[in-house]
């Protein structure tokens, strides 16, 4: 999945849950996508920090809103 891809799937979550903050939209994004993307998102996020273990939900969760930050661009 790209990046693209993501921060779609993200809005879309977040348009069906208007009242959620980002991490917690973030989590029901994971949900959404599944159990394999979830797996893929966790790697992602501990293979950019170096660690080798971690617990995988939240490192999805991170990946999604890291790649979610990053797309966004800086605030004004």
């Amino acid at each position: 999945m790209t990046d693209e891809q993501l921060l779609i799937e993200f809005a879309l979550t977040r348009m069906d849950n208007p009242g959620l903050d980002l991490e917690e939209v973030a989590t029901l994004t994971v949900r959404r996508l599944g159990e394999d993307r979830m797996l893929d998102f966790a790697g992602l996020t501990l293979a950019s920090r170096g660690e080798l273990r971690g617990a995988v939900f939240p490192a999805a969760v991170e990946h999604v809103l890291r790649v979610v930050l990053t797309l966004r661009g800086p605030d004004d």
